[in-house]
């Protein structure tokens, strides 16, 4: 009897284990809102993903919507709740509209420095572009 319990319990262990193992899918392409790629920003409703990305000089980024949620992105950031509209000198001047679930590329940027960009629309929602 002890050893059929015994038997029993390895096998509800191993069972287990197994079912963990094949539900938690830890790759970058099953993480919303993670980089896939090179100077890729996602975008989920309030927020970017990284909040702060780093490029060398003559790059450009690609903006990735994952939601349904329509974005503005400009020069500019949030500053407690209060928007600030500021092209740094050196930035590329950036106002485009983001869809649902759409793509855009902004860039190059072409001059070293740190350049803010911001969604209007969504208070907070700011990107810091580093480049180097």
């Amino acid at each position: 009897m002890k050893k059929k319990f015994i038997a029993v319990l390895l096998c509800l262990s191993a069972l287990s284990l197994l079912i963990v193992a094949c539900g938690s899918n830890t790759s970058a392409s099953s993480k919303p809102n993670q980089p896939t790629e090179p100077n890729t920003v996602h975008m989920s409703d309030l927020q970017f993903s990284p909040t702060t990305i780093t490029i060398k000089k003559g790059e450009s980024i690609k903006l990735v919507n994952d939601v349904v949620v329509t974005h503005i992105i400009s020069n500019g950031t949030w500053d407690n709740g209060t928007a600030k509209p500021k092209q740094e000198a050196g930035a590329p001047k950036i106002n485009i509209n983001v869809g649902a679930n759409d793509t855009q590329t902004i860039g190059p940027f072409n001059t070293a420095g740190t350049f803010q960009l911001y969604c209007p629309i969504h208070v907070n929602m700011n990107l810091t572009v580093i480049v180097k």
